[in-house]
């Protein structure tokens, strides 16, 4: 078994067909996409249709929900662009994408965690805008009652994979079109990959045990940052150009 996860592409479609190109090179067919599609001041409606003519298996991100549960006049900043890229075809189908599903049994899929799509999981916030590893017991306590050996999460754009004492794991890919941002929830901090590069993982079970690859593709990234920037964005400009934010 081996599949491809997607997850925090942000209406950056540039980086969502630099991953799928990635993904087709390496002869996989199977993707999962852990959600937050089109939300972000980019290409809503190129990304939305290149999702939905695209054979994955989805489940609803937090920036989603935002998109199809309350009116524009009460989005936020980067669902407020995108929502006006888009038409009703493309909010009929987020609502009928899930929160959670279980990929071929084996796999449990979800956006953030498994009962709320705006925590963080695999990560903290300290009180001083640090960011850092969740303990291992808090970790844990979020994955009581999942069966599956893999679990995949996205949300906070960080790639990182955690094994847990009963062997499960925990994989979160990475965000295709996002590498920063700047959040107040729960204290003020942000997020930076480091890197402008698109990232994905590929997960591979071999004798019962699951391997996980952490792609970073690059792309034309300088142009999404120009389009960040005549959009109003500054900050998720620099991150789209750098990795950083500036």
């Amino acid at each position: 078994m081996r599949f491809a996860a997607i997850a925090d592409v942000h209406g950056n479609y540039l980086a969502l067909e630099a991953v799928i190109a990635d993904i087709r090179a390496r002869g996989i067919d199977e993707i999962v996409d852990l959600g937050d599609m089109a939300s972000g001041p980019l290409d809503a409606r190129r990304t939305m249709d290149a999702l939905m003519a695209l054979d994955a298996v989805h489940v609803l991100g937090n920036h989603d929900r935002y998109l199809i549960d309350r009116p524009p006049e009460k989005m936020g900043s980067w669902d407020r662009p995108a929502h006006a890229q888009l038409d009703a075809s493309h909010l009929d189908w987020l609502r009928k994408i899930p929160p959670t599903r279980v990929f071929r049994d084996k796999v449990f899929l979800c956006h953030a965690t498994p009962a709320n799509d705006q925590l963080y999981w695999l990560e903290t916030v300290l009180r001083d805008g640090t960011v850092r590893m969740a303990s291992r017991e808090a970790i844990e306590e979020v994955a009581t009652g999942i069966t599956q050996s893999l679990i995949l999460c996205g949300h906070t754009h960080i790639a990182r994979a955690v094994r847990l004492a009963d062997g499960r794991m925990v994989v979160n890919p990475g965000s295709v079109g996002s590498p920063g941002y700047r959040d107040v929830h729960p204290y003020p901090h942000v997020i930076e990959a480091g890197t402008p590069d698109a990232r994905y993982a590929i997960l591979e079970l071999t004798r019962d045990e699951w391997r996980v690859t952490f792609r970073h593709v690059p792309y034309d990234h300088q142009a999404m940052a120009a389009l960040a920037g005549r959009n109003g964005q500054p900050e998720l400009a620099s991150a789209l150009a750098a990795g950083w934010i500036r």
